[in-house]
């Protein structure tokens, strides 16, 4: 199965946030469990796509958020993985 398609739906923008706000309830929020952050961006990440394209709501509007949302917690642990395994 090729999934390289998927990559037309992520919107840069969303990522980005998402990925900062991720962050910020990783490192700040202790009473948010770890397990309830992609869930999380994947929610703020539809919100955000929603919002940008109120005119037309569509299926592909749908999964460019969640796809988005869900795309910057791979980010976050690909740098994370990057940085540590630096360190050994």
């Amino acid at each position: 199965m090729d999934v390289t398609m998927l990559s037309s739906f992520a919107n840069a923008i969303i990522v980005g946030i998402c990925l900062c706000v991720g962050y910020v309830i990783k490192h700040s929020l202790d009473f948010i469990p770890n397990k309830y952050i992609p869930l999380i961006m994947a929610c703020l990440g539809l919100i955000m796509s929603i919002c940008t394209n109120l005119d037309k709501i569509t299926l592909e509007v749908i999964l460019t958020g969640l796809f988005s949302g869900l795309a910057s917690t791979g980010c976050y642990e690909a740098f994370k993985n990057l940085i540590k395994g630096g360190e050994k």
